[in-house]
């Protein structure tokens, strides 16, 4: 139970760091866009395109279950 729950807990905590990274970087390139009237419209803002989500969740099980095997081998 204690692997399971040093597993889960890594992979919650990297995933949190990727999204708020990610988050940061869509920001960080956000260009604003104004209409004509001089007013902003919320309707044409784009976040991007996030595509590599499955890849990144994967990518971020793996580095979780190598670090669990790090933490146990330490102890």
């Amino acid at each position: 139970m204690k692997k399971y729950l040093i597993f889960i807990g890594s992979f919650i905590l990297l995933y949190l760091v990727y999204q708020m990274a990610s988050g940061i970087l869509l920001t960080m390139n956000d260009t604003p866009v104004f209409s004509s009237s001089g007013g902003f419209s919320a309707q044409e803002l784009s976040f991007g395109n996030r595509t590599f989500d499955l890849l990144v969740i994967v990518l971020i099980a793996n580095l979780t279950y190598f670090l669990t095997i790090i933490i146990r081998t330490k102890r």
